[in-house]
């Protein structure tokens, strides 16, 4: 199975199955302090903006994880971030682009749900192989161009090397997370 392929056999076994996922007629824990899960979704966001997310994107993000659905309307975000629609559409945007959110139709309505999956980050790191490839490219046009006795050269050079590597590791370390992760949902499962 090509990688691309494991990606979407992944993206559709996990799409579902979020760990804190709320059917309709369930009620949220009542114990929740939703002062804390506020000041959980600034934080977590402030940390994303600090990693070079869009200030906006992070913040949806981080309430799309923090809802125990992982599902939201561009209204329910814009109330519990008190923010604009326009906000709540750019940020979307952009998240949507990097597949970091799924756009999805609200059953028997014309509004959009937007959701956050378990796998996004797993999501995020194969993406990264393309990239990967796509530098790893130029980086060998680069020391085409430079010479590879240049110091330019070299440096780019083992810049390229490094990109080999983490790409070679890369592969290996998203199918440790895939074992894990399925023992993880089996365990999970059988204690249910």
């Amino acid at each position: 199975m090509s990688e691309q392929q494991q990606q979407s056999a992944d993206r559709t076994e996990g799409a579902p199955r979020d760990l804190g996922d709320v059917t309709p007629g369930d009620k949220r824990d009542e114990k929740r302090d939703d002062e804390a899960v506020s000041q959980f979704v600034e934080r977590f966001a402030a940390q994303l903006v600090e990693a070079g997310m869009q200030r906006m994107s992070a913040r949806v993000f981080a309430c799309l994880l923090a809802s125990d659905s992982g599902v939201l309307t561009s209204a329910e975000l814009g109330e519990r971030l008190q923010v604009s629609p326009a906000a709540v559409s750019g940020a979307i945007r952009y998240l949507s682009q990097v597949d970091m959110v799924s756009r999805e139709r609200e059953p028997g309505s014309r509004r959009d749900r937007y959701r956050v999956h378990s796998d996004q980050w797993y999501e995020a790191m194969a993406r990264r192989d393309n990239i990967l490839t796509r530098w790893e490219g130029t980086l060998r046009e680069g020391v085409e161009s430079l010479g590879e006795d240049s110091p330019a050269g070299r440096r780019m050079g083992e810049t390229l090397v490094f990109f080999e590597f983490l790409q070679a590791e890369l592969a290996g370390l998203l199918q440790r997370w895939r074992e894990h992760r399925d023992q993880m949902r089996a365990e999970y499962d059988a204690a249910r």
